[in-house]
């Protein structure tokens, strides 16, 4: 099978991987939870080239998490549940319907009622899909925070949650209030570490990152785009420390703590 352009030939390729006689063993054996950590995984590093500005790794990256959806639709497609032209037209009618200031007449909408009719229209679908479920399927959440899926990054459904009970006014109205609730929440954690409580230090961990996650969303901010920044800037600092240890012919486990703490203030200041 040779490779294309078509969508069609990579429908196929998952196909033939998935042949129970013919097909690849690793990819037979595989189901939908199995293979979910990599889809999360390939999503992200979609993400990692966008940053890197590397958009021959982008167009690869997006080849895997495409092969992730194309493998998802087979497997369902094989038990009968939807093919991959469902999918298709799944996000084609979402698409044009959530868009009706470019596909209908609702015309000439600033970018908050843009936002604001979006919101209503995705209200609809929900309780369209309320109305249309099986009588025996399971009990769908409910609730003003149901619906925010679990399988997100932390600090991102903490930011979800939180922008949702906004919604009914449970919030603070300054971004100041939540550093208090930050620097209260640091207190609790000193204290906890004092005790040696290992359950309630992870507790109060739990609410320091949430009241974090909460002032990067008063203050407009991605905290894991923000944290992913501060990763790559720790990388390449100790990057910089290894890298002025091997010109002195010396390794890392035999450096004091003093000599590296000056190389990373050093490999801090040339970035400046």
């Amino acid at each position: 099978m040779k490779p294309a352009r078509d969508i069609t030939r990579l429908l196929e390729i998952m196909a033939a991987l998935r042949s129970p006689v013919t097909g690849c063993p690793w990819d037979i054996e595989q189901d939908f939870a199995s293979i979910a950590r990599y889809t999360i995984e390939e999503a992200y590093e979609v993400v990692d080239a966008i940053e890197r500005g590397d958009f021959g790794d982008l167009a690869d990256e997006l080849g895997d998490l495409l092969l992730q959806v194309v493998f998802h639709a087979r497997m369902a497609e094989e038990a009968g549940h939807f093919a991959f032209a469902d999918v298709v037209q799944a996000i084609t009618t979402k698409m044009v319907r959530r868009h009706p200031h470019v596909f209908g007449d609702a015309r000439d909408l600033s970018p908050a009622e843009v936002k604001q009719l979006w919101g209503q229209i995705k209200a609809e679908e929900k309780a369209e899909r309320r109305a249309r479920r099986a009588s025996d399927a399971p009990p769908e959440p409910h609730g003003l925070l149901a619906g925010i899926p679990h399988a997100l990054p932390g600090l991102t459904r903490a930011i979800k949650l939180q922008a949702k009970a906004s919604t009914v006014g449970f919030d603070w109205n300054d971004a100041r209030l939540v550093l208090e609730k930050i620097k209260e929440e640091i207190a609790e954690c000193e204290e906890a570490i004092d005790a040696g409580d290992a359950a309630h230090v992870r507790e109060e961990m739990g609410d320091l990152l949430f009241a974090v996650a909460n002032l990067a969303r008063h203050v407009e901010v991605d905290p894991e785009e923000s944290l992913r920044v501060t990763n790559a800037k720790f990388e390449r600092r100790f990057a910089y420390i290894e890298s002025k240890l091997e010109e002195r012919g010396r390794a890392l486990k035999d450096a004091t703590l003093e000599e590296m703490d000056a190389l990373w203030n050093e490999a801090k200041g040339q970035e400046r």
